[in-house]
C-alpha cells in the first residue's frame, strides 16, 4: 500500500529534492525503514541509534499526530498522508 509522505525542505536533499515520494509501508516504523532503504542517509535525521524518532521530530498521519495514536506503530493505509515536519523554536 503506497502512502505519500510529505518531506521538510531540509531532508529534500536526501531525497534527490522531492518534496513529495511515494513509500509502501503498512506502519510508521516500515515507513521509515523504506525510507532508509530507498534514500540512504535520511534514517539518521529521523531516528536515534535506538530507532526511535528524534525528539526535534513531528510525524503526522493524516493531519493526526501520531504521539497521540499509536507512535511508530500507527497503521497506515493505501492513500494516506503522511507529514515529517520537523520543530521549529525561536525566541
Amino acid at each position: 500500500m503506497a502512502v505519500q509522505v510529505l518531506i521538510p525542505t531540509p531532508l529534500q536533499k536526501y531525497t534527490a529534492d522531492q518534496a513529495n515520494v511515494a513509500i509502501e509501508a503498512s506502519d510508521v516504523d516500515g515507513l521509515i525503514q523504506a525510507l532508509a532503504v530507498t534514500f540512504p542517509g535520511i534514517q539518521e535525521r529521523l531516528t536515534d541509534e535506538n530507532g526511535k524518532l528524534r525528539r526535534f521530530l513531528n510525524i503526522y498521519v493524516n493531519s493526526e499526530d501520531i504521539r497521540f495514536l499509536d507512535n511508530q506503530s500507527t497503521p497506515l493505509n493505501d492513500g494516506d498522508e503522511v507529514s515529517i515536519v520537523p520543530a521549529v523554536a525561536g525566541g
